[in-house]
């Protein structure tokens, strides 16, 4: 900002802040300050003047004070000696004694492009460039050698001697001399390098001795010490980023101190390259120094980034306190045992009363409640969409919130399945006061040319509850499900008579209309068509629903397996909320068919060649951008050649290759939008096996949500953590544990390691194993106690068979034969084999 402050500080009492007096000089030089020096800077005496760096100027200081009458009265002046109005944009400078001149010092700067100009206090000596230069690195000068050290961008620590930059082109007439070829100038050659492998952050010459000085350099990642010729005497890697250092001498003979700051707030001292002390820091420190303040040696003075000022010391007090000695006695264990277990009756009696945890009224903080629109938008929402109808509608969701006390810190998140899309996801609130309430609206609409695997969306809120103890806040979520109404995504459709795939749901109720079921879905009005019904997705998909007449059955038929989901958990839904309705209590829906495993695994097996496909495209990938690399390499080492040679067809290579990158990015995020698209049928397609397995079997609500947490871990499919490895991990588990019968299997090791697998044999193999041990009595459970063989008697009263040979029966079987007659049925009570709906024409 183009202030300039001198300090003068002071100790800090307890409990005081920063002193008026401290702060001796404020200057607004009105250009913003690149770098502060101090030195002999003006001709004619030695005394130490004040050399100031800006970006187009540089001008020498000279600063004086004055005593005061009173004690606040001590007054500082700044005067201006003189000024050099700079040709080009300065990055840096350095000074000292060039040449081995006597009582005076010069001042180097260097440019943006990588001039360095050289100024003889109050005339300019000369300019030269530095070759090869791309970027500006840190400058310092060498006393001892003379020389001038930088770190270029090609990662190299470079040292240039004086006399050489003196004797070299100058910078203003080195385009004449090259165009005349007059040969009076010399090149300006390097005296060392040192490749470093990294880019700079500061260079310090330290010289503790007459016979030998020490160049450090601070990379990105390590710290080394060089000598004066460019060997490295030694080097640290740091294991944080560092900000700035400062070498200073050590109480060890041959042997440095240097101090290191970093961006996580600390302070970090070495001796040569073991860490002696370390501490924290308020600030992130951008430079450090050390230096006496009112004759208190080694003061550690840290200046951060937005002017915060801190000078501190290294050192503790001595304690002078002494633990008196504790006077032994002998303990009464008969007492101790009786207090022990008083103390153990209060704390069971609290466990018993109370719970681990104590009780709080966290849902009476904040109530969310979530009103979904049962009419579309008259204006739709829906952007960017990607689906070939002419029309995509959208449905607004309210949502609600209402505190019962201060909170802070409100976020709402809300999720929806994709491709449904919101308009708004993220929103913020502050309750300061009280009984508020708050209203947020946005809509819902589908994106993309396909089903979502739910129509259950999501809202949480996170937020603070300060308390007298905390009053920062104390961390907590609440979350409130909504349900969006199938006609989001659905529209009426022409019934299908004939369909690949269809399933059929059992009821113990007479059949229901499906006008009543489904009214916003009616077609037709006749009342001998009311029994059978179209639906048509957004995304192209038709789904038929056909009611039986006579029997309570109701067929579920489409042309994708994966498409019968969503209208099969909506009749589910629909006709539970009709009975509720009715008053009827003991309504059930089952499912006496063969579990669909055949059309699953194709699901399955078509995401898995997807992933398989990706890493392939991915390899390829890599493989043609480490040749584009090499290619670009070879070719920019031809064009710096100075004898050029033939390029040898590198560019007609260079630009195929280009293409094929081109070409292999495409095809990547071409098959990331089919793996997206995949594995969201495959959700739809296990959220339908997982409806089925349950009615199949009557499973509880706690079996179930066991089930989904086997089957659909991930929210999302990804390279390095995929769906087939991680189902196969739990279900696994689950023969390993709850379905195992025996204990040879109970002992099996599981697979640490979560990798994608050669082929889906053995996930099939496990799912297959699920489902049979679920057929013969086989409960879900998640404590320890359930890996006994099971013995539970089976829905209806029908008891299990002895196991078979059936896990033994090799994987290439077709795994629908295992389902096709269900023998677990007694003979007492035999199960129907299923028919045909009667009264329904096909």
């Amino acid at each position: 900002m183009g202030y300039l402050r001198i300090f003068s500080p002071h100790p800090a009492k307890t409990g005081d802040g920063a002193q008026a007096e401290d702060l001796l000089l404020e200057v607004d030089l009105r250009d913003p300050v690149l770098q502060v020096e101090v030195g002999k800077f003006v001709s004619g005496t030695e005394m130490l003047h004040l050399a100031v760096l800006h970006s187009r100027k540089l001008c020498v200081y000279s600063v004086s004070g004055t005593l005061g009458n009173v004690e606040h009265g001590n007054q500082c002046q700044m005067k201006l000696m003189y000024e050099h109005n700079l040709q080009r944009t300065a990055c840096n400078m350095t000074y000292g004694s060039f040449g081995g001149v006597k009582g005076r010092d010069l001042i180097c700067i260097q440019s943006m492009d990588g001039m360095l100009m050289v100024f003889e206090q109050e005339s300019y000596a000369f300019g030269r460039f530095l070759p090869g230069f791309l970027l500006p690195g840190p400058l310092a000068y060498s006393s001892r050698t003379d020389s001038f050290l930088t770190v270029s961008s090609c990662q190299q620590v470079e040292s240039y001697k004086y006399q050489v930059l003196a004797f070299a082109t100058d910078a203003d007439k080195r385009q004449e001399t090259e165009q005349q070829k007059l040969g009076s100038g010399k090149r300006l050659v390097v005296d060392w390098t040192l490749n470093i492998g990294e880019q700079a952050l500061d260079i310090c010459i330290v010289s503790f001795n007459q016979s030998a000085s020490s160049v450090f350099v601070l990379g990105e990642r390590n710290f080394f010490c060089l000598k004066d010729n460019g060997q490295i005497r030694f080097m640290k890697k740091l294991d944080w980023s560092p900000s700035c250092f400062l070498p200073y001498c050590s109480v060890s003979e041959g042997t440095i101190n240097t101090l290191i700051g970093n961006h996580n707030n600390m302070l970090h001292i070495y001796q040569d390259v073991t860490l002696k002390w370390a501490t924290q820091l308020p600030h992130i420190p951008v430079a450090v120094r050390v230096g006496c303040l009112h004759d208190l040696k080694g003061v550690i003075v840290t200046l951060s980034d937005d002017g915060h000022l801190q000078c501190s010391y290294l050192g503790t007090d001595p304690s002078l306190f002494q633990a008196p000695n504790v006077q032994s006695r002998e303990l009464n264990y008969d007492e101790l045992d009786v207090e022990m277990k008083e103390l153990q009756k209060i704390i069971k009696d609290v466990n018993k009363s109370q719970g681990v945890w104590p009780m709080t009224e966290r849902e009476d903080d904040l109530n969310v409640s979530v009103v979904v629109s049962p009419n579309f938008d008259s204006v739709s929402q829906a952007t960017d969409v990607e689906v070939g109808t002419d029309l995509v509608p959208s449905v607004t969701v309210k949502v609600t919130l209402q505190n019962r006390v201060i909170l802070q810190k409100a976020k709402l998140s809300v999720y929806v399945q994709p491709p449904l899309e919101l308009t708004c996801d993220q929103f913020t609130f502050e309750f300061m006061t009280p009984d508020l309430t708050r209203t947020v609206s946005f809509s819902v609409y589908l994106k993309r040319s396909y089903t979502p695997s739910e129509l259950e969306g999501n809202a949480v809120v996170s937020y603070s509850r300060p308390t007298d103890r905390n009053p920062d806040g104390i961390p907590r979520v609440i979350q409130c499900k909504f349900r969006l109404p199938l006609k989001l995504i659905c529209l009426p459709g022409q019934p299908s008579k004939t369909a690949s795939h269809k399933i059929t749901i059992d009821t113990n109720k007479s059949p229901v209309s499906l006008l009543s079921l489904f009214p916003g879905f009616a077609s037709q009005s006749d009342d001998d068509q009311v029994n059978v019904m179209g639906f048509h997705f957004l995304g192209g998909a038709r789904i038929t629903v056909l009611a039986s007449k006579t029997s309570q059955r109701y067929r579920i038929q489409s042309e994708q397996f994966e498409d019968l989901w969503l209208i099969t958990n909506e009749l589910i839904l629909r006709l539970q909320e009709y009975f509720e309705k009715q008053g009827v209590k003991d309504f059930a829906c089952s499912f006496s068919g063969s579990i669909p495993l055949q059309e699953y695994f194709e699901l399955i097996d078509h995401h898995f060649e997807l992933r398989i496909n990706g890493e392939k495209l991915e390899e390829l990938l890599s493989e043609r951008a480490v040749q584009f690399r090499a290619i670009q390499r070879r070719l920019l080492a031809r064009f710096k050649d100075k004898t050029p040679a033939p390029l040898q067809h590198l560019d007609t290579l260079l630009d195929g290759t280009y293409k094929q990158v081109i070409a292999l990015a495409d095809a990547v995020e071409e098959n990331q939008g089919n793996l997206f698209q995949s594995f969201t049928r495959l959700k739809s397609a296990t959220h339908l096996v997982i409806l089925l397995i349950a009615l199949w079997q009557k499973l509880s609500a706690d079996q179930v949500a066991i089930l989904e947490a086997a089957f659909l871990p991930l929210q999302e499919d990804t390279q390095e953590l995929g769906w087939e490895e991680t189902v196969d991990a739990a279900i696994s588990h689950l023969l390993k544990t709850c379905l195992s019968k025996s204990s040879k299997e109970q002992a099996l090791n599981l697979n640490s390691q979560l990798n994608i697998p050669k082929d889906t044999s053995q996930l099939k193999k496990h799912i297959t194993l699920l489902c049979d041990r679920l057929s013969k009595g086989g409960r879900l459970c998640l404590s320890t106690d359930a890996a006994a063989p099971q013995t539970m008697v089976m829905p209806g009263g029908c008891t299990t068979i002895p196991e078979s040979d059936l896990e033994e029966r090799s994987v290439e079987q077709d795994s629908t034969e295992l389902f096709t007659n269900h023998r677990h049925l007694t003979a007492e009570t035999p199960r129907p084999e299923v028919s045909p709906l009667q009264g329904v024409s096909e």
